[in-house]
């Protein structure tokens, strides 16, 4: 992989990242229109690592609260503070609910790797997911915020995440809809879904270049996978500031018809036979 590329595959990341709209998604669409064979181990891993840049943007953004929250959890862990201390059980919320992806992620790695980075699953995924958006985003009262959550929250939004491991229905677009179908704000809800992925996506990230260091290097290349996760660093701190602002005062709606826009010229494309699914 050229420089080049690296740098509009890691844009593309950390524009997408924590967007409604699949960056995962995004990525195996531009990945085969460049010509990769998108079920390629180096390729897939390359696709998971460079998420890491716009998690580390995530952390450094909210590092305000994410260090009032893990302060929190501990001081209420070892009872220098009430168990109803909200800190603590803001932080016990996101432990409870990173749980699920890491089960599923681990037991279908295989499939997730192969069978659903199919062209097919990501056009369909983009449209179908459209449909559970635009009914959460109508159907929600908004009447909770962020003191609220209980682990029994994002226990919930935790498992709905899960599904986000197909490409095109979006981990941000899941826990996202499923925030608002337990009525919580759509600030509140994008905030969470934030620290839902640090979790999952440091923990996906670190295995992947553990597991796929040799095939990264002779196949993508590590200075590539550095310098898409750098640019996808940037963009993503870019993104989070702006996602914040945008969806405190408008809905989903934008993001739901560029998804079905997007998964039709896809399904277009692929039954065409313009490009191959995989």
């Amino acid at each position: 992989m050229n420089i080049f590329e690296a740098i509009l595959l890691g844009a593309v990341e950390g524009f997408t990242e924590f967007l409604p709209i699949s960056s995962t998604g995004h990525l195996t669409i531009l990945e085969k229109l460049l010509g990769y064979s998108i079920d390629d181990p180096d390729i897939t891993a390359f696709t998971v690592i460079i998420q890491f840049g716009a998690v580390l943007a995530t952390i450094i953004f909210l590092r305000d609260t994410i260090y009032r929250i893990i302060v929190g959890f501990f001081a209420g862990l070892f009872g220098k503070r009430p168990k109803t201390d909200p800190d603590f059980r803001f932080g016990l919320a996101v432990i409870v609910g990173s749980i699920p992806i890491v089960i599923v992620g681990f037991l279908f790695q295989d499939a997730i790797k192969t069978t659903l980075r199919s062209l097919w699953f990501v056009g369909f995924a983009l449209i179908l997911w459209s449909g559970v958006m635009w009914f959460a985003d109508r159907a929600a009262t908004q009447r909770r915020h962020e003191e609220d959550i209980t682990w029994k929250d994002t226990l919930i939004i935790g498992v709905v995440q899960c599904l986000a491991l197909i490409p095109g229905i979006s981990r941000s677009g899941a826990t996202m809809s499923a925030g608002l179908l337990r009525d919580f704000d759509r600030v509140t809800i994008t905030k969470l879904s934030f620290l839902l992925s640090i979790p999952a996506l440091t923990g996906a990230s670190i295995l992947q270049g553990i597991d796929e260091y040799d095939r990264i290097s002779s196949g993508v290349g590590w200075p590539a996978t550095i310098t898409a996760g750098v640019v996808s660093f940037i963009v993503g701190y870019i993104s989070v500031s702006w996602l914040l602002k945008f969806i405190a005062k408008h809905s989903y709606t934008v993001f739901i018809v560029y998804r079905v826009v997007l998964g039709t010229i896809v399904l277009l494309l692929v039954g065409t036979g313009v490009i191959s699914a995989t």
